[in-house]
């Protein structure tokens, strides 16, 4: 496997899924801006799409992936079986999951979003909406089991791809937002849970090459399929523990007006950079890590370990120094026109500085995590990101009231670090990871290169100060402009002090 080559594959589908993505909010923020209706709909897309990451970026695969490749070096009908059990017993669960959901929705609604129930016609709309949006669980769910069947055969370009097919149905839908009005809302959920059904029929078509899905009433239960879901579930916590924070904080922004909305649209801008330096590595190594923990070759295994931080870091560094630099002119050459207004840009750019703060930690996460699942355990990760949503539950709740919805990034950003710096105690306790003295040299490298990459955004910053302003009609295209000059500045400084080499590309891990 070469790391960098199918990190670059996976990160290409991500990053075209994550433009799209800008352009659905964008898209979004111009009809609906942050009013009772963006709430109501951001409640209602972020429940399943909470669900969606939990399951697909990553969480699926830390206990799905280390069990079928063992069970592939058994011989493809062992595998094939295995597969079989998982996923006739997935459909069945997930099927009554969402039936039982469905019925006591207003329930399930009060518990997402208990602030709502202050205004009875925003909770309707939002019950309503979340009934429409729901099912796209289902869907989404067994999408990622044939996702983690791809990934187990290091095929990753179409399971990255997958979520490109929700973006494009939502645009689809939001280019007659000014035709549809306030029934906006319900046909984007309508077109939530249609995008769910078509990426099930795309991934299945790929999966076919490597396992037939098939569904049977007569599956077994055997001790292989129960330590897979014994591991699944704490995977799920543990892996997909950011997202966890922040549907916890979307509950507790409930309490204030436009909050959810100010919440999501920062989270959408530092999530690609999550996607990239967390979530691709995270996948991309797990099945070959996988195979040299049970063939037990330590260098190997050490070599993988270091250069997955390695590149980790060489993505969030700079990612997180040019967000705390530029949130405000971020939110506002992406979102801020039409009912997205200047207050909504302050707002939303204030909780992007405080997510950004946390970016390393989000992308630890799911790098350290990974070292634990090619292991077969999820326990202990389990166990950390417990705690570690229990401090950020304990700092929000005892702030919101001083604070207001800022303290939600921040809380989340503390707990992230206390999570991934609890991991590593554990990892170097365990004697599982190692630093070599290649990753302590790349690592300064990377800082200086960011900081010099730093000052030339922050020169950029000041000197097309007037050009960034809210009401300048191409502020994006200066925003663009300096990230291409940033950017560049980054990846020159990097190659010629040695912190990114060329011959990295094609080195095999």
């Amino acid at each position: 496997m070469n790391l960098i080559k199918s990190t670059g594959t996976f990160s290409f589908f991500t990053i075209i899924s994550r433009i799209l993505g800008y352009l659905r909010d964008i898209l979004i923020a111009i009809f609906l801006g942050a009013g009772p209706l963006a709430d109501a709909f951001f409640v209602a897309f972020r429940i399943p799409n909470t669900f969606r990451r939990l399951f697909s970026e990553g969480t699926f695969n830390a206990a799905f992936v280390p069990s079928y490749a063992s069970e592939l070096s058994n011989g493809k009908e062992q595998s094939a079986k295995f597969a079989t059990n998982v996923f006739s017993l997935l459909i069945i669960s997930l099927f009554f999951l969402v039936l039982i959901i469905e019925i006591f929705m207003p329930y399930f609604v009060f518990l997402i979003a208990p602030g709502f129930s202050g205004s009875e016609e925003k909770m309707s709309i939002a019950i309503n909406l979340t009934r429409i949006t729901f099912p796209f669980l289902f869907f989404v769910s067994l999408s990622s089991f044939f996702s983690a069947i791809l990934n187990s055969h290091n095929r990753f370009a179409a399971a990255a791809a997958a979520p490109v097919i929700l973006n494009f149905f939502l645009i689809s839908v939001l280019f007659y937002g000014s035709f549809l009005g306030d029934k906006l809302v319900y046909f984007l959920s309508y077109a939530v849970t249609l995008a769910g059904i078509a990426q099930f029929i795309y991934l299945f078509f790929y999966v076919k090459k490597f396992y037939t899905p098939k569904f049977i009433f007569s599956f077994s239960i055997d001790e292989k399929v129960k330590i897979f879901f014994r591991k699944l579930l704490p995977s799920i916590f543990s892996s997909g523990v950011t997202q966890i924070n922040i549907l916890v904080g979307t509950i507790i922004a409930s309490f204030q007006a436009s909050a959810v909305s100010y919440l999501y649209y920062a989270d959408r801008i530092y999530q690609i950079n999550l996607a990239i330096a967390g979530i691709a590595i995270g996948t991309v190594i797990l099945p070959q890590l996988s195979k040299y923990v049970d063939s037990n070759e330590k260098e190997k295994i050490s070599l993988i370990q270091n250069k997955a931080l390695e590149l980790s870091l060489f993505l969030s560094v700079p990612a997180t120094i040019a967000l705390l630099l530029a949130s405000e002119q971020i939110v506002s050459a992406l979102f801020g026109y039409g009912s997205f207004n200047q207050i909504s840009v302050e707002n939303s750019s204030k909780a992007l500085f405080y997510f950004a703060l946390g970016l390393p930690a989000f992308s630890l996460i799911k790098i350290f995590s990974s070292f634990y699942f090619a292991r077969h355990n999820t326990k202990l990760p389990f166990y950390i990101s417990l705690c570690s949503v229990l401090l950020n539950i304990l700092v929000s709740v005892i702030f919101f009231k001083k604070f207001g919805f800022i303290i939600i990034p921040i809380a989340t950003t503390i707990s992230s670090w206390f999570n991934s710096a609890l991991l590593f105690i554990f990892l170097k306790k365990d004697n599982f990871f190692n630093f070599n003295l290649v990753f302590v040299s790349r690592f300064l490298r990377i800082l200086f290169s960011s900081i010099i990459m730093g000052i030339f955004i922050y020169y950029l910053l000041t000197f097309f100060k007037t050009n960034l302003a809210y009401d300048q009609s191409l502020k994006a295209v200066f925003l663009i402009g300096i990230v291409i000059v940033g950017l560049i500045s980054y990846l020159l400084t990097a190659f010629l002090i040695k912190a990114f080499k060329i011959s990295d590309i094609n080195l095999k891990y």
